[in-house]
């Protein structure tokens, strides 16, 4: 008595059992790749936007401090122009005097490295 087959052979289950898988495994490295490039997209996007507030924030604050040092400049009184010392008789000790208290001035912060260079070049004149 001959034996007949039922069904399909061994070797064509295994080889679509094979392919299937095979398939599967294709398909699923694909899904894997997929979601690491979208997840490493959206971290790289939400990096960006923490740089760019972090950036905006230091500008404010840059912003702020500039705004506040015009506020006090603006508010500090102008320094009163220094008057001009007499023309001195041709005395010696008087003229003396004067250098002093020009110099004097000059320490004090009265008179600015301009002003008492001309004084001072006026006086010895």
């Amino acid at each position: 008595m001959m034996m007949r087959r039922r069904g399909p052979g061994l070797v064509r289950v295994a080889a679509t059992t094979a392919v299937v898988a095979g398939t599967a495994g294709a398909v699923s490295h694909h899904q894997q790749q997929k979601y690491a490039n979208q997840s490493a997209q959206q971290q790289a996007e939400a990096q960006a936007q923490y740089e760019n507030q972090a950036m905006e924030q230091q500008l404010a604050a840059q912003q702020a401090q500039i705004d506040a040092m015009q506020a006090q400049q603006a508010a500090a009184p102008a320094p009163a122009p220094a008057a001009a010392p007499a023309p001195a008789p041709a005395g010696g000790d008087d003229m003396m005097a004067q250098l002093t208290q020009l110099s004097q001035l000059h320490s004090a912060g009265v008179l600015t490295d301009e002003e008492f260079a001309a004084a001072k070049a006026k006086l010895l004149a």
